[in-house]
């Protein structure tokens, strides 16, 4: 059984910072592959952030580039999600996914089987 679960997610003001943790457990190896992805009610969920878990190779949407880091404990049980200098656009569900891919980790949702339940961003100006 693989559980995701999603913490760290809150209301705030334009400008600032919030961390997002997802704890992975599963009976398996570690996943290779690790996504923070976003929805807007209405529209598609969006990759914000992924990471292979073996080798560090991240990708960043474009729209959050220099101000989100995703990251892993060295157990590669949770992974983090620190976003700062949050923008009114930055509001949405935010949802951790897993997956076993090769050779890269994709930024397509659908690529990921492995959800956590979400958490939701919502940031004010």
């Amino acid at each position: 059984q693989v559980t995701l679960v999603e913490s760290g997610g809150g209301s705030v003001q334009a400008g600032e910072s919030l961390t997002l943790s997802c704890l992975v457990s599963t009976y398996t190896r570690p996943f290779n592959c690790m996504g923070w992805f976003r929805q807007i009610l209405g529209k598609e969920r969006e990759a914000v952030a992924v990471i292979s878990t073996g080798g560090g190779a991240t990708y960043y949407a474009d729209s959050v580039k220099g101000r989100f880091t995703i990251s892993q404990d060295n157990a590669k049980t949770t992974v983090y999600l620190q976003m700062s200098n949050l923008a009114p656009e930055d509001t949405a569900m935010y949802y951790c996914a897993a997956a076993f891919m090769y050779p890269r980790c994709a930024e397509m949702s659908d690529a990921y089987n492995y959800w956590g339940q979400g958490t939701q961003v919502t940031v004010s100006s």
